[in-house]
């Protein structure tokens, strides 16, 4: 599975939707996204257009219109938006379980390619289908606050944009940190301690 430009775009608008409905601000204009984002504009019509038929978004008409969540966060599947822009998780057809296809394989229930393409693609889903919308924002928005960064879609943000940086962000395969599970981890209770008994 590679998620595609259109799978991307519709999750990060998706998520900046999910955080300024969580900071009180439900409402959003197409120019907000595309200036925060820096999306081109009109495939991020088409693609909101698709989100909005298929029942995630809706919009206000007039001045101050824009487009909304339809649902609640918690109520929007990852994995159910990546395989309504993108189709199916698996990275074969023959593993796939909402578009399965026989493959040419001659022994398709002993084909160890097979074997190895269900466990990455029960792998995928398991985390895609794990997690919502309010997972994300919930995280995402941890995250901004713990590392002092302005929370966007707030009137003093919209009326100093930060500027464009030139390059792209570096990331390291090999440190998981900064990925949504290693902060969702973060964000797990330490068990306590069993209490040493004390002797008298």
């Amino acid at each position: 599975m590679k998620l595609s430009k259109r799978g991307e775009y519709a999750l990060r608008a998706l998520i900046d939707f999910g955080i300024a409905h969580e900071l009180g601000r439900p409402l959003l204009k197409v120019s907000e996204l595309v200036e925060k984002e820096r999306l081109p504009l009109k495939f991020l019509e088409q693609i909101l257009g698709q989100l909005k038929a298929a029942g995630y978004i809706n919009t206000k008409r007039g001045k101050e219109g824009g487009y909304f969540l339809a649902k609640a966060p918690i109520d929007i599947s990852l994995g159910k938006v990546i395989r309504l822009i993108d189709g199916p998780l698996a990275p074969i057809a023959c593993v796939s379980q909402t578009a399965y296809e026989r493959c040419t394989c001659p022994d398709e229930e002993h084909c160890g390619l097979r074997m190895l393409m269900l466990d990455v693609r029960n792998a995928i889903a398991r985390i895609l289908d794990r997690y919502n919308l309010a997972d994300i924002v919930e995280i995402t928005l941890r995250k901004l606050k713990r590392d002092g960064i302005p929370m966007p879609f707030i009137l003093q943000k919209l009326m100093a944009p930060t500027p464009t940086v030139a390059g792209d962000p570096t990331f390291a395969e090999e440190n998981p940190e900064g990925g949504f599970l290693a902060e969702l981890l973060k964000s797990q209770p330490v068990p306590k301690a069993a209490k040493k008994k004390t002797a008298i």
